[in-house]
């Protein structure tokens, strides 16, 4: 009898960053979603509560077309990326994101590049773990101080808050954002 063959998961590649000339916060996801990829959109599943979330920390209209969505966000100075530039995942679900091939976003550079972030905001724990092992050992020494907020989960997997208590938690983000009112 012949053993299993091992099915071969193509990687999934991310997104480019979505920055505002001037960024003050850095959002990192883990990686997109199939609905996002297939939708060429940060936070594309349509249950996915970072838009709402979002739009009502910001005040803008979760639905707005995308460009006009992350267009708020740039003007407010919020930057979006993920953690994984690629990795093999099958499905959409983080706990699905394998180590082995995992390769992650520059960080270090684009921090070095927007010199004015005051934090970073990690969507997730998934995000936070992936971030802790793959990220942080390559950031330099004066990056160490930065604030890192681990948020709650935006995705519909994530189940276990309601949208009013994962706006309460990033709300957060407001305190770092001039000319928004925390």
């Amino acid at each position: 009898m012949a053993s299993p063959r091992k099915t071969l998961i193509a990687p999934v590649v991310g997104f480019a960053p979505a920055l505002p000339a001037q960024a003050y916060v850095l959002v990192l996801g883990t990686l997109p979603s199939v609905a996002s990829i297939a939708r060429q959109e940060y936070y594309g599943h349509p249950r996915n509560a970072f838009w709402p979330i979002m739009g009502s920390l910001l005040g803008f209209d979760a639905a707005l077309p995308y460009a006009e969505r992350v267009d708020h966000l740039r003007r407010n100075g919020v930057a979006l990326w993920d953690v994984c530039h690629s990795a093999q995942r099958d499905g959409s679900l983080d706990t699905a994101i394998q180590a082995q091939g995992l390769v992650a976003n520059d960080i270090a550079a684009l921090l070095d590049r927007q010199p004015r972030i005051r934090a970073v905001f990690l969507n997730g724990a998934a995000a936070a773990k992936l971030f802790r092992r793959w990220v942080a050992p390559t950031l330099a020494s004066r990056f160490e101080s930065l604030p890192q907020w681990v948020m709650p989960s935006t995705s519909p997997a994530h189940a276990g808050r309601t949208l009013r208590q994962k706006a309460r938690e990033w709300s957060k983000i407001r305190q770092y954002l001039p000319g928004v009112q925390p």
